[in-house]
């Protein structure tokens, strides 16, 4: 999908006000915006004390009610079988979301609106994390991945979302990106990841097993607390936007690519995910071969992606959030090379030292 249809919303605190109000008949006493990518989030607290998260998605995607129902029910879903997602809140009619009409200073146009409880804590991005914490994050991937292959619908063939840019499937086509990297010795390394990816992943693709996956596990979407043994204890899981059905090995890579962004030790971080994620769901001999070049497929496409949108998006510093530290680790790990990261992350001790 080309991301120049996507209008991200820009609603003042007083619009977010008035729409919390007119939807769910709450008097609303503070509201302060969160980061987000392409929609635009909120934290508000109520008359009554409580907090919540006011969600509102993106032209693009609001166009995509079932796709959007689905989201709803993964975390519902999640929460019933004892994981921490975030509970919606009904509007005074009854709804999990409402289709808003809304002008945000560029015409009249029709946003999803979604209000959440606010889990407290801090994103573990926020964290200085343990090796302990990551082999946590690694097997709660997992347990999430393979909780929602249970859940059923039907409409969850919505899921099969073949051509979004962000699928790690669909690395090749950051090539129509590449015009953003002008100029940038950057560019040169990102392509050897796309031809190497054609080359030695994609005659793998039909090995990867596949299901419902969160699509987006990163250090910005896991909140957490502090345990009494001086490790974290995961509090909530956060944004559902880019659930679909994909690979399992997909998640993995996905959170390696952002939880070694900005570890002191990449490579360690990386193993203790692995031996989090392994002792829930064993990988085949193609995903780990293939692993490598996934996590730099991830960074490449938040690098390109995230720059592209930036040029659209410049008042949204978030966008940005990964250039420096990603750049250096894609740099870093394209000269170790596959064989000397996959041995850290896959060595027997791994496990050992993260417990």
């Amino acid at each position: 999908m080309d991301q120049s249809t996507y209008a991200r919303p820009t609603l003042s605190l007083q619009q977010a006000t008035d729409l919390v109000e007119q939807l769910y008949g709450m008097r609303v006493t503070k509201m302060t915006n969160l980061p987000s990518y392409l929609d635009q989030n909120f934290r508000l607290e109520g008359k009554d004390g409580k907090r919540y998260v006011l969600k509102i998605m993106n032209v693009e995607d609001s166009k995509n009610s079932s796709l959007l129902e689905m989201q709803t029910l993964a975390m519902s879903f999640l929460k019933q079988h004892g994981l921490p997602a975030q509970t919606v809140i009904p509007t005074t009619t009854g709804k999990l979301m409402s289709m808003e009409e809304i002008d945000c200073g560029h015409g009249v146009q029709t946003y999803c609106v979604r209000l959440m409880n606010y889990i407290a804590g801090k994103t573990i991005a926020e964290t200085p994390v343990t090796q302990k914490d990551l082999y946590e994050v690694g097997k709660l991937a997992a347990t999430v991945d393979k909780t929602l292959q249970t859940m059923d619908s039907p409409n969850i063939e919505v899921l099969q979302k073949g051509d979004s840019v962000w699928s790690l499937s669909n690395i090749p086509l950051l090539e129509e990106y590449l015009s953003v990297m002008e100029d940038d010795p950057l560019k040169d390394v990102v392509q050897a990841v796309i031809d190497k990816f054609k080359t030695d992943v994609q005659p793998k693709l039909n090995f990867f097993r596949k299901g419902v996956i969160h699509g987006d596990l990163r250090h910005h979407n896991i909140i957490v607390k502090p345990d009494d043994s001086g490790n974290n204890e995961v509090s909530g899981i956060l944004d559902f936007s880019l659930l679909m059905n994909g690979c399992f090995v997909y998640e993995l890579a996905i959170s390696i690519a952002y939880f070694m962004l900005e570890n002191p030790s990449p490579l360690d971080a990386g193993g203790a995910l692995v031996a989090g994620w392994e002792s829930i769901m064993h990988l085949n001999q193609e995903e780990k071969d293939s692993l490598f070049l996934l996590v730099l497929g991830r960074l490449c496409q938040s690098l390109v992606l995230g720059r592209y949108n930036a040029q659209k998006y410049p008042d949204n510093k978030y966008l940005l959030k990964t250039t420096k530290g990603g750049t250096e680790l894609l740099t870093k790990l394209m000269e170790m090379g596959k064989e000397e990261v996959q041995q850290k992350w896959f060595a027997p001790e791994r496990g050992v030292k993260a417990n």
